[in-house]
């Protein structure tokens, strides 16, 4: 027996058509999206979807983001960019129809915050003050924002969604605010001798909790010394993994010329091979 389906949209759906007027394209991505949730003619997955089952796709997008910047693909980040808004609409649509807010207030807000953080631009004060006092202006603002949403605490309003190498960082930082830090690299150095003393010992045990718990003390205070050394942690270890695929790919590309793959090889014998093409780019 055929398999029910529900009708396609006609070509002449209204959220297909093009708007001279609207230059953004914004007004029909919102139709898009709007027909895509219609609880009657609109897409089954799109129907089910919440915003806990939509963050993680919103996170994911603004990753390809990054990492077309980071590749310079700049043919790729339109669309990348495009996906990444899709997930801003897509949020609003779910509150649209919540009666929570739409996408007109979604731009509202950041517009509103933009004007507010930046008076020097549109505000009274004077453009002539540098990057650092204007960082330490912005934070000032923030402060006064938390405190308007009843944020008392130092660490409250670091969000729990941000990757944990660079909410770690985030904690330390507001920390530091108050003089809760280590003098300098020296002081975290000594730490992580100690917390890796303490990994050690863990491991010759036999509880695997507390085995992960000296894990991520250990993975804290790297980002703490990454922080002290002006580094970002995120863009060190994303560095870290492009430099072990380029490395990788090496040894596949010379197993490869051989008719082999790495699977036909051994540690040695890759471990050799990763040895030439460290050379090769030191070289």
């Amino acid at each position: 027996m055929a398999e029910d389906k529900a009708p396609h949209p006609a070509p002449d759906h209204p959220a297909l058509a093009r708007d001279a007027t609207d230059r953004t394209g914004i007004r029909r991505l919102l139709a898009i999206m709007a027909a895509l949730r219609d609880p009657q003619t609109g897409c089954p997955w799109d129907i089910e979807q919440d915003f806990a089952s939509i963050a993680p796709y919103t996170i994911e997008e603004a990753h390809e983001v990054a990492d077309a910047i980071a590749r310079e693909a700049w043919d790729e980040l339109p669309g990348e960019l495009g996906d990444l808004l899709l997930q801003v609409v897509f949020h609003a649509q779910m509150a649209a129809e919540a009666g929570m807010f739409d996408f007109a207030d979604v731009v509202e807000k950041i517009s509103d915050k933009m004007i507010d953080r930046h008076p020097h631009i549109f505000g009274n004060e004077s453009r002539d003050k540098s990057a650092a006092q204007q960082i330490r202006d912005w934070e000032a603002i923030k402060a006064r924002e938390r405190a308007a949403k009843a944020e008392r605490g130092v660490l409250d309003g670091v969000a729990l969604g941000l990757p944990a190498l660079t909410r770690a960082v985030k904690l330390q930082n507001r920390a530091a605010r108050v003089g809760f830090d280590w003098p300098g690299p020296a002081e975290v150095l000594d730490k992580i001798t100690e917390e890796s003393r303490e990994l050690v010992e863990a491991r010759g045990g036999s509880d695997h909790a507390h085995l992960t718990e000296e894990f991520g003390d250990l993975m804290f205070v790297m980002a703490n010394l990454a922080r002290h050394l002006e580094i970002d942690p995120e863009e060190a270890l994303r560095l870290a993994n492009a430099k072990f695929t380029r490395r990788f790919r090496a040894i596949e590309a010379a197993l490869a010329a051989q008719g082999r793959r790495p699977e036909d090889s051994d540690l040695a014998e890759m471990d050799a091979l990763w040895n030439e093409a460290k050379a090769a780019e030191r070289a």
